[in-house]
């Protein structure tokens, strides 16, 4: 290689890096934005979680619901209610209603973001209809559950100082991408439960304690439909549940799953499942799970206690 072709090279190579650099970080912006937004909560960004952290502070603040249409879009959406004040900590249910007023099916994403802007880094929601593409059929009407909590942190913030109100606003566009949306009629009340659902919903939500297999932070769940509460083998349960005399049906889970304490007083359970439609699903997982046990999937465990 003549030498004028090298010294050409040292100036061509770095630009062609440079440009190929350039169009990467171009490429992935927007993933890299939301992750940015996601981490710090930057232009109102909520965070997305699987649980609380159950605990609970005196300091409570209001949290204020706004909805929004965008044109294109054929559908009537609004809170259920205008506002709610909960405590620092405390998990919260919701419902928002969204009606398709034309004639088609139709498909919409929700966005969503907090005002003041820099309460997002505190505002955790697990579960909410804007995580998905959402299919709603003509004329039909859905009530739509969100459950949220604010960290109990956002009261040692002095950026927080003087904020009692928190609103969380949405506006649902037409979707741009239809093909793979969810369908709101599974929050209709005779939805059929969904197991495929409730295996997913095991897995963020209740995994870190519990394996069907084998006891872990939580006894194992495996075979639990029909077992008498307390009775894994080789689990160290509470003295209220060993005591409480249930036996584990699709009616006393769902009332466990909606609040453990309050059913079994004593219980050391700290999580809740305030969706209805949640609960129905996983109990149909577990029912599935305790019918046909070869067909238990691995679950990998990871972080805190509870019991059933």
């Amino acid at each position: 290689m003549q030498p004028h072709h090298r010294r050409n090279l040292k100036v061509i190579l770095p630009c062609v890096a440079v440009v190929a650099a350039m169009c990467g970080t171009v490429a992935y912006s927007p993933t890299l934005y939301r992750l940015f937004c996601a981490a710090t909560g930057y232009g109102g960004t909520t965070q997305r979680v699987f649980s609380d952290s159950a605990a609970v502070s005196q300091q409570t603040v209001t949290v204020a619901f706004d909805s929004n249409v965008a044109p294109g879009l054929p559908w009537r959406f609004e809170p259920l209610q205008r506002s709610v004040t909960v405590h620092l900590g405390e998990q919260q249910l919701v419902y928002f209603t969204a009606e398709n007023t034309g004639n088609q099916p139709m498909v919409g994403h929700a966005t969503f973001n907090v005002t003041p802007e820099t309460s997002g880094i505190y505002f955790n929601k697990i579960q909410c209809f804007c995580f998905d593409e959402e299919r709603l059929d003509p004329h039909e009407k859905v009530k739509m559950p969100v459950v949220f909590y604010v960290d109990p942190a956002f009261g040692g913030d002095p950026e927080m100082r003087g904020v009692s109100t928190i609103t969380l606003g949405y506006t649902f566009f037409r979707s741009a991408n239809p093909a793979n949306a969810k369908d709101l009629a599974r929050f209709l009340p005779d939805a059929a439960p969904d197991a495929a659902h409730g295996r997913e919903l095991f897995a963020e939500r209740c995994s870190a304690c519990h394996a069907l297999d084998a006891n872990n932070i939580g006894p194992m769940l495996g075979g639990v439909v029909g077992r008498r509460a307390g009775s894994a083998a080789g689990y160290d349960y509470s003295a209220a549940l060993r005591s409480a005399g249930l036996t584990w049906s699709a009616d006393t889970l769902d009332r466990w799953l909606a609040d453990p304490r309050a059913f079994v007083p004593g219980a050391k359970m700290p999580i809740r499942v305030l969706d209805a439609s949640s609960r129905k699903d996983l109990i149909a997982y577990l029912q599935q799970e305790s019918a046909e046990p070869g067909r238990r999937a691995d679950t990998k465990p990871a972080a805190r206690g509870s019991g059933s």
